[in-house]
């Protein structure tokens, strides 16, 4: 609602309402409010926590509020209840997903630029792998090269994993080491001008080692359904859908090796967060529109060998997708 791209801003409130928008902020981050403040934005300095108690008393006791319940904490909640005592409290969250569902030009470029970022420091990273580093040092070389590339920070913990590790789609990194012959799954994402990424690559740590034929279907395979459901998304396009061929393809693959291999959705919507609404799941019957930014993603996990997963950030265009 502000646009703000820097400052905490603990302690302090934002008031949205028909006539406009104000933050009560306090004096650690007045300045760096007022340098970002847009138009519409009134930016007012509080001094004490009393004088704050003052102006929210105003502005919310005997009126019908709204709040957005996916992401007030409770105590905060109970607080606003008994401190302020709004004659009404309803859940907003609903409004806010639909305003942030569907995303403009400038949205969609924030989008592709963190997803370029990402992707491009996906190719600078395969020149790190060597025998012997961990998932660890791999995940925090992957977070450095981000930075330098513009990234604000990562969109949400960076995910490592090598040779068997890669069965366990959110395996966080720790001290395995890389072997020859193993898979490396990436699961990473920047952050640009408040909107994030949210890439998959999985590459083979070849090495001296021979090549795998299994692995090397596997990968094939979710490449394949990847590229299917990417065929599939355009404006009106029920979600379901796309991820039922997706899985489709990769149950009935070579009479079912792979069924009941893909353990997660096809993907979600993206936005100022990793996961901004609805997705590509079984059972959303809604109807893709044009503007929507989703991930797609299918995997095939084996566990005792490895997995694939293949990620990227997709625009709803009214006749494609456009991989951001």
């Amino acid at each position: 609602m502000t646009g703000f791209s820097s400052g905490l801003f603990e302690g302090n409130s934002l008031i949205i309402g028909r006539k406009g928008i104000e933050l009560f902020t306090n004096s650690l981050e007045y300045e760096d409010a007022m340098k970002q403040r847009g138009a519409g934005l009134k930016v007012t300095k509080v001094v004490s926590s009393r004088q704050l108690k003052g102006l929210l008393a105003k502005a919310i006791k005997g009126k019908v509020i709204g709040i957005n319940e996916g992401f007030l904490p409770a105590s905060l909640y109970n607080r606003i209840r008994k401190t302020y005592k709004p004659r009404k409290i309803i859940d907003a969250s609903e409004a806010f997903s639909k305003a942030r569902s569907v995303k403009d030009q400038a949205e969609a470029a924030n989008i592709k630029r963190a997803a370029r970022i990402t992707k491009t420091a996906m190719s600078m990273i395969k020149t790190k792998l060597k025998i012997g580093i961990t998932e660890k040092q791999i995940a925090a070389e992957f977070d450095y090269i981000s930075g330098t590339l513009g990234s604000e920070g990562p969109s949400f913990s960076t995910i490592v994993c090598f040779g068997r590790n890669a069965s366990i789609p959110h395996h966080m990194p720790d001290n395995t080491k890389l072997k020859e012959g193993d898979f490396v799954l990436i699961d990473a994402g920047a952050r640009f001008r408040n909107y994030c990424s949210d890439i998959t690559r999985t590459f083979i740590f070849r090495g001296k080692a021979k090549a795998n034929a299994r692995e090397q279907e596997m990968y094939n395979v979710v490449k394949e359904a990847q590229r299917i459901a990417i065929s599939m998304i355009k404006e009106g396009t029920v979600a379901s859908k796309v991820d039922k061929a997706a899985r489709d393809y990769i149950d009935g693959f070579a009479k079912g090796r792979y069924k009941g291999r893909f353990i997660h959705s096809l993907g979600h919507s993206l936005g100022i967060e990793v996961h901004d609404g609805d997705g590509l799941y079984p059972g959303n019957n809604q109807r893709l529109k044009a503007g929507m930014v989703v991930t797609v993603e299918p995997g095939v996990y084996v566990p005792g060998f490895g997995g694939v997963r293949i990620e990227d950030d997709v625009l709803v265009g009214k006749k494609n997708a456009i991989i951001l």
